[in-house]
């Protein structure tokens, strides 16, 4: 999942700030052939892309409407299929004009033209993770009765609006609610965080006594103007005074070794 936050700041109902007392989550589907984020989410934040009809619902009330919804799924501007967070999740929503707004979560997936498959089954697997995210986060159980639903279901319990989403696009690919169900309670057993590795227990101290290393006969070249010395402190029946200056430049030479050790 691709979770991205970009709260409707100048959203009615975020300006509300009413507290959400979550007990479950609710799936809308927008009901339009759009399934770009841009349309929902503004402004573009360099991934989302230009809405040139400045149509998106971050505003008091998009298109006359007092509409909000806490997450919207859909494509960014390069195709990719991404989730962006538009409320606090503990805020009240108005999506399901009803008592859902009172309990539920909801979020929007963008609809197309409901014939893509490879749309349908990528904006469904990140429908799936938003929740199995949410239901971990609120210890909810998405097999408990009323957790998890969608738009009709809610309408048939009596705290939604008469609206046919999500079952009148999931069964064109085989699925429905309680296949969604069941795949967010498999997400999320399945979804188990790795064990850190044991850290290494320390060696115990050696009752044997270190053994001193042995000096390490030095390999490196000797600079040009040692190798000098060395050939100009050539002797062969020099005076006195040449053997003098001989003996001190060998002095000097090996002085220069004892600096260097």
């Amino acid at each position: 999942m691709i979770l991205t936050r970009l709260f409707l700041t100048h959203n009615a109902c975020f300006q509300a700030d009413v507290p959400l007392q979550i007990r479950g989550v609710m799936l809308h589907s927008t009901g339009a052939n759009n399934p770009n984020l841009r349309r929902y989410v503004g402004p573009d934040d360099g991934k989302l892309g230009h809405n040139p009809n400045n149509n998106h619902w971050n505003q008091p009330n998009p298109e006359g409407r007092s509409v909000c919804v806490h997450a919207f799924i859909g494509k960014l501007a390069n195709g990719d299929i991404a989730t962006y967070q538009t409320l606090p999740w503990n805020m009240r929503g108005w999506h399901s004009g009803g008592g859902a707004n009172n309990t539920h979560i909801g979020f929007e997936i963008c609809e197309d033209n409901l014939n893509d498959a490879q749309y349908f089954h990528q904006a469904y697997q990140e429908a799936a993770a938003l929740c199995a995210y949410l239901c971990k986060e609120y210890s909810l159980d998405p097999l408990g009765d009323g957790v998890l639903i969608d738009h009709s279901e809610g309408f048939a319990r009596g705290i939604a609006t008469n609206h046919k989403d999500v079952g009148h696009w999931f069964p064109k690919f085989g699925k429905n609610m309680d296949i969604f169900r069941t795949d967010v309670h498999k997400m999320m057993t399945d979804d188990v965080e790795a064990e850190p590795e044991p850290e290494p227990e320390p060696e115990p101290p050696s009752s044997e006594p270190e053994q001193e290393e042995e000096p390490q006969e030095d390999t490196t070249e000797k600079t040009t103007e040692e190798t000098n010395e060395i050939e100009d402190a050539t002797i062969d029946e020099k005076p006195e005074v040449e053997k003098l200056k001989w003996y001190v430049r060998i002095l000097n030479f090996f002085k220069k070794l004892i600096k260097r050790n």
